[in-house]
């Protein structure tokens, strides 16, 4: 469905030029639900944009749902479906009217839309919201109503660009069963981008990590976890030093930090090891405050490969994306 090599973006900003996506190489299966996980201002939305056409790449090649990015645009708008940041459905529209209009501009009949728009409000649960003004909706059914318009006209391929950000927890659950859903049961190709852990750990056959503009590892979620070498141990004392000893100690220790009071310590099995370092600290008359064994997560991934977290590189530098930058 998606075949890339080398795709490529600068900018121009006052700052000078800023390479924001950096020849990265993409491949996507017919089927498969890709998650493309990094920081805000990795390049993701960039990314996005590039494949669904939105924005010419400065340099390499793609075909995306079998034409060519550069040579077809019109080819692979009529075989895509893409959902933005931001939605699209007009505010003051009627929820009924957009999926029925979205149906029409992709060339069906009057009949044919209002079926299809009616069985896509019964998929995604937005039955009996027809007649509602798009602005009266929750932030859960917009997203909904986003995916439904991102779907009318039956497209093998779907684009998602943070479909969840900005929802309560019960809402990004309902909307990632739904996602769930269009791939299991439509076996829709769904690309999505996200910065969320949880959600690209939830719903992805498949990961891209991509930070400043290059992709760093590709895998299942299970896949890249494995490339931490075990468990997490973190051990919060009243005698930060002497506990630290005590994990340095511990056989096939690695990556042992103290920050302030909490020792952090990497072992390839925490259950089996911490029973005797906790022994360990009870004789040496260090009193614990806190006890954890930590699974490698998608979080610890990120930092192996990066040197930092992901959530550290949410709140820190980001390279520009398109909106906040001119060619």
């Amino acid at each position: 469905m998606i075949h890339a090599r080398g795709l490529a973006r600068t900018f121009r900003t006052r700052k000078g030029t800023v390479e924001a996506v950096s020849g990265v190489d993409i491949d996507v299966s017919a089927g498969e639900l890709v998650g493309f996980l990094g920081p805000n201002g990795a390049g993701k939305t960039t990314t996005l944009r590039m494949l669904t056409t939105l924005l010419v790449p400065t340099a390499g090649t793609a075909s995306v749902a079998g034409h060519d990015l550069l040579a077809d645009p019109v080819g692979v708008r009529r075989k895509i479906g893409y959902v933005g940041q931001s939605g699209g459905a007009g505010p003051d529209c009627l929820v009924a009217d957009e999926l029925i209009l979205q149906g029409r501009f992709y060339g069906m009949g009057s009949a044919d839309a209002r079926a299809r728009a009616g069985s896509l409000m019964a998929d995604l649960d937005l039955t009996g919201l027809e007649t509602r003004v798009v602005s009266t909706l929750s932030g859960g059914q917009r997203r909904r109503l986003d995916i439904a318009m991102g779907l009318m006209h039956l497209p093998g391929l779907l684009f998602l660009d943070e479909p969840s950000t900005g929802l309560d927890p019960q809402s990004r659950a309902n909307l990632w069963g739904h996602i769930r859903g269009l791939h299991a049961e439509r076996g829709t190709t769904l690309f999505l981008t996200t910065h969320y852990l949880d959600e690209a750990d939830a719903l992805c056959d498949r990961i891209l990590v991509i930070d400043r503009g290059r992709i760093v590892a590709e895998g299942s979620p299970d896949a890249l976890k494995r490339r931490v070498s075990g468990d997490l141990v973190l051990v919060g004392s009243t005698d930060p030093a002497r506990t630290a000893e005590l994990a340095a100690a511990l056989e096939g220790g690695t990556e042992l930090v103290v920050d302030g009071p909490t020792v952090r310590v990497r072992v390839p099995d925490g259950a089996a090891v911490l029973p005797s370092l906790l022994r360990g600290l009870d004789a040496a008359g260090v009193t614990m405050t806190s006890v954890e064994v930590r699974r490698p997560s998608l979080d610890d991934v990120f930092l192996t490969l990066t040197g930092r977290s992901l959530r550290d590189a949410e709140q820190g530098e980001q390279v520009p994306e398109p909106a906040e930058v001119t060619s």
